[in-house]
């Protein structure tokens, strides 16, 4: 097969590219995201796909997308950032473009990305990613092949729960790791440390006009970098829960390698650092049997395209 067009719809962009047999993105266009407004994004995925196809010979077309993808690849079934509920999206795209059509949650082919054209593009059969952003995302591929869960909805490693009765989360249980990993829990880890020391959150509260509320992820991570200790300590956090939840991913699945990515990872070795550590402390009673290899995830913002591309044309 030839040329896929991959198409990655966010909250506020819809990117599109057009992807060969060795991942490659030959071409790319994007359009700002009609979030509130079901049928105008389907139209901009439309145009989106025909202008990227226009004078090229097309085979297929795979959409990633936040949210839970029924088993078929079919139907949007929960957007958290759009209004799509039981969207039937293939079946739209697929009637305005021509051609066959994939759909499938953004996470799951940013994963298959990485297995098959970045940071695990060596591991032979199996690899975990966990994508750490406002919350926590993720992609499970075992014997080489994506893993979906009888509905389409594995891998929502950001919902396993760590802490009984602790932080309510979005999802509607409490204590999900994602409220302690995730970029929201950075910033909440900040915000307390500066309510509980003033004098220690200087920095961050002049960097946030003395509003603690204020206090976001690029400041937290600003800070660290210029070495505030209040700062580097939010990132020690975040680092020890989510070497938790990598362990206990290398218990049940035993894959060869852990991917990280999203965009808390752009603060390096302050956020892999003290996840490795952790990570290591927690699986040290395995004594000198193999653990998965932990790397910083490769593919960056063409994720999405590559990996979706690469789907439609499996």
């Amino acid at each position: 097969m030839g040329l896929t067009i991959g198409v990655d719809i966010g909250g506020t962009k819809v990117l599109g590219g057009v992807v060969d047999e060795t991942g490659k993105v030959l071409a790319t266009t994007r359009r700002p995201t009609p979030a509130d407004d079901v049928a105008r994004t389907r139209d901009v995925i439309v145009e989106v796909v025909r202008e990227l196809a226009e004078d090229r010979q097309i085979e297929a077309v795979g959409i990633g997308a936040a949210g839970w993808i029924d088993a078929d690849r079919s139907t949007v079934l929960f957007a958290p950032n759009l209004a799509w509920r039981d969207e039937p999206l293939r079946e739209a795209v697929s009637a305005g473009t021509g051609l066959p059509v994939i759909v499938e949650n953004d996470a799951n082919v940013a994963a298959w990305a990485e297995f098959r054209y970045g940071a695990a593009e060596d591991a032979i059969d199996s690899m975990v990613l966990f994508t750490i952003g406002t919350g926590i995302g993720g992609g499970i591929v075992l014997g080489g092949r994506l893993i979906r869960g009888a509905h389409g909805i594995a891998a929502e490693l950001g919902h396993v729960q760590a802490v009984p009765d602790g932080h309510p989360c979005g999802c509607g249980r409490h204590g999900c790791i994602e409220q302690y990993a995730s970029g929201s829990a950075l910033v909440r880890y900040a915000q307390t440390g500066v309510k509980d020391d003033t004098a220690a959150g200087a920095a961050l509260l002049d960097k946030a006009a003395g509003d603690v509320g204020a206090i976001n992820g690029p400041m937290v991570t600003d800070a660290a970098l210029a070495g505030d200790a209040l700062a580097i300590d939010a990132f020690r956090q975040v680092g020890t829960w989510l070497g938790v939840a990598m362990a206990d991913m290398v218990q049940i699945l035993d894959p060869q390698v852990i991917v990280i990515g999203g965009g808390v990872v752009e603060a390096g070795d302050l956020l892999m650092k003290p996840t490795l550590m952790s990570y290591q402390e927690q699986l040290a009673q395995r004594a000198k049997s193999p653990i998965a290899e932990v790397r910083p995830a490769r593919m960056g913002n063409l994720a999405g395209i590559v990996g979706a591309a690469d789907l439609a044309r499996s």
